[in-house]
């Protein structure tokens, strides 16, 4: 749950949820008031009609029987009585003024100081599903009503008995049911939002390994087309480098090849033997360094087309061939699946960490097996081991351990960085660790897919 709400579509959806919510229930909120203001207004008119007709019937009735009539005419809400006048308020009351319209002249309206004691009980309604209780704000009040024949009446205007009209409605399931649904809604809202940035990240991911993907393609929003063509371009122009980059090594390597085979054919004639067997070592370490920079700089900008492969059947001939060279390696395990990969590149990631290991270990001990639905390749040898400060730097271009500098070693320090180039572009990795019982242990982990590869 943390994770989720850590992300931007977390963050998305909790922001339009609570957006929701809280425009939701103000809407409500006012809604309700609304209503129940509405609802005040009605009865005060009904009220006022209702006051009119009985203060009118009074009227006829004669003066020996009204307060007969009036005990059977009074309903809720409305009581009229006759009786002295009470002490007057300082101004009539908007339901007194109405009154007195509505009758006319030769009546007396008059608001009294002295309201209803139910007046002051509390009279609540209930607002925003039942959550809220608003206190009741019509009509409630007394008047002094003097008749034409000029008798006196007393007029109490009565708050309603309840606020509620009928059992009290459970909301839960309605709220439940509400919350629901826009809890739905601002999900599918997060993520049409953040799919085309999820997208863009994943591209990007895609593109340290494999700068020649498909291009994205220019749909959805106009926001999000314009940062697609924009990702776009810039694959384009560092694939141009690339190209461009690897062009030009191969172009000096391809010359360079010319002036150093002049050289170890001049290098022939020379009459010291010893003097002739160093200068034809480092010629041939220069001529090894720039083969290798060469695969190096292919090895980040491979156009070989991936492909489906047994792992085991490759291994077997990486191994095979190393055998056949004069190297100590042993093969042990299986993987027992199929690897979407490039052929070429894969032997050459392979060959290169069982040639490591031969060169400094003596021997190779392969050792393959499956480990969460990826294929987990590793290679020991029996040399030394390398200092833990050093296992990480290993990787750089040209970086040899200062024990392995030797003629009897060779190596141009470029072996382990062109291995994990290859291996990162198959969404791979490659660790090294010094094994507990001696040597050092190369670990290979294979996908064995890789989307967009």
């Amino acid at each position: 749950m943390k994770a989720f709400f850590g992300s931007m579509t977390g963050r998305v959806f909790a922001t339009l949820l609570l957006g929701i919510l809280i425009s939701a229930t103000l809407t409500q909120l006012v809604a309700d008031l609304e209503r129940q203001r509405v609802i005040e207004q009605q009865r005060d008119q009904h009220l006022l009609e209702r006051a009119e007709q009985l203060v009118m019937a009074t009227e006829i009735v004669p003066t020996s029987a009204r307060s007969v009539y009036l005990s059977v005419a009074n309903r809720p809400g409305l009581r009229l009585e006759v009786g002295t006048p009470q002490p007057l308020a300082g101004s009539p009351s908007w339901f007194a003024r109405s009154l007195a319209a509505r009758l006319g002249d030769g009546y007396g309206i008059a608001s009294a100081a002295v309201r209803p004691a139910s007046c002051d009980m509390p009279h609540q309604q209930t607002v925003l599903y039942g959550m809220i209780r608003t206190q009741w704000h019509g009509a409630c009040e007394t008047l002094n009503v003097r008749l034409r024949d000029g008798e006196e009446l007393r007029l109490s205007v009565l708050p309603p008995r309840s606020a509620f009209t009928g059992p009290e409605t459970d909301y839960r399931m309605t709220i439940g049911l509400f919350l629901v649904s826009i809890a739905a809604l601002a999900y599918l809202v997060a993520r049409m939002t953040t799919r085309p940035l999820k997208v863009l990240a994943r591209a990007a991911q895609d593109l340290g390994h494999d700068i020649n993907r498909a291009p994205l393609e220019l749909n959805g929003a106009s926001e999000i087309r314009q940062a697609s063509a924009a990702f776009n371009a810039m694959q384009a122009r560092i694939r141009q480098y690339i190209f461009q980059r690897t062009q030009m090594l191969a172009a000096i390597t391809h010359d360079l090849q010319t002036p150093l085979t002049r050289m170890r054919l001049r290098l022939e004639k020379v009459s010291d033997s010893e003097l002739q067997e160093r200068l034809i070592g480092d010629l041939s370490a220069m001529q090894e360094m720039v083969r290798e920079g060469l695969v190096l700089a292919r090895s980040m900008d491979t156009t070989e087309n991936m492909q489906m492969l047994d792992l085991d059947s490759l291994l077997e001939a990486v191994c095979a061939d190393a055998s056949d060279a004069g190297q100590q390696v042993a093969l042990k395990g299986h993987a027992g699946m199929a690897l979407l990969g490039r052929p070429l590149d894969l032997r050459r990631c392979l060959g290169n960490l069982i040639d490591n290991a031969v060169k400094y270990g003596r021997e190779a001990r392969v050792c393959v097996d499956r480990i969460n639905g990826a294929a987990r390749i590793r290679i020991r040898d029996g040399g030394p081991g390398i200092p833990a400060g050093e296992l990480g730097r290993v990787f750089d271009p040209f970086y040899r351990v200062e024990t392995s500098r030797s003629r009897e070693s060779g190596g141009t320090g470029l072996g382990l960085t062109i291995a994990r180039n290859i291996a990162e572009q198959h969404g791979g990795s490659i660790a090294l660790a010094n094994h507990p019982e001696g040597g050092l242990e190369v670990t290979l982990v294979l996908p064995e897919y890789y989307p967009n590869k």
